[in-house]
């Protein structure tokens, strides 16, 4: 394919860790993007969402073949701090329960 809008270096992309993308400003005003599974899967195009626009992503393969094993680390990491933050409210909540006292005071209105 050789209708490519420019061929830009994985170095000048910009690294999105919320949507988990590398992305560079397209002409149209959105950005191109494209994902580090992308890059391990050997895909070196970068599409523009908004227009038609691709560009060829210059970049060394053998930084990405470990991808995977990197991604599954990251979500067990998120996982376990998911875990440690509802096992911290479980106790909270119990310390909550244990400090809470009922009376039994009852008030006369005339």
């Amino acid at each position: 394919m050789g209708a490519y809008y420019d061929e830009i270096e994985i170095e000048d992309m910009v690294w999105d860790a919320d949507k988990r993308v590398y992305h560079y400003p397209c002409p149209c005003g959105d950005r191109f993007e494209i994902s580090r599974k992308q890059l391990a899967d050997y895909e070196d195009i970068a599409t523009c969402p908004s227009c038609s626009l691709i560009i060829r992503v210059i970049y060394d393969p053998l930084d990405y073949e470990d991808y995977e094993e990197e991604e599954e680390e990251e979500e067990e990491e998120e996982e376990e701090d998911g875990e440690e933050e509802s096992t911290s409210s479980g106790d909270e909540l119990e310390d909550a329960m244990d400090k809470l006292t009922v009376s039994d005071a009852t008030t006369e209105t005339h």
